[in-house]
């Protein structure tokens, strides 16, 4: 999640408290609206736990969608 925010301080040309702000109510607005089984990908990918990234989260939302 550092890396997060530290591209979206960057970027936003905002303080990394800001940005910190904005990486975590983004996230919270993903989590409440994906199935609660899928929630914990965000939480995996935001600590660069395994398991988590694009590739972890894509999967599990394919099958949402029939992509199985």
């Amino acid at each position: 999640m550092e890396e997060l925010i530290r591209q979206v301080s960057e970027r936003a040309g905002i303080s990394e408290e800001q940005a910190r702000t904005a990486v975590e109510t983004v996230a919270g607005f993903l989590k409440e609206r994906v199935p609660a089984p899928y929630s914990s990908y965000i939480d995996s990918f935001l600590s660069g736990g395994e398991g988590g990234g694009l590739g972890g989260i894509a999967g599990g939302l394919g099958g949402i969608f029939g992509n199985k």
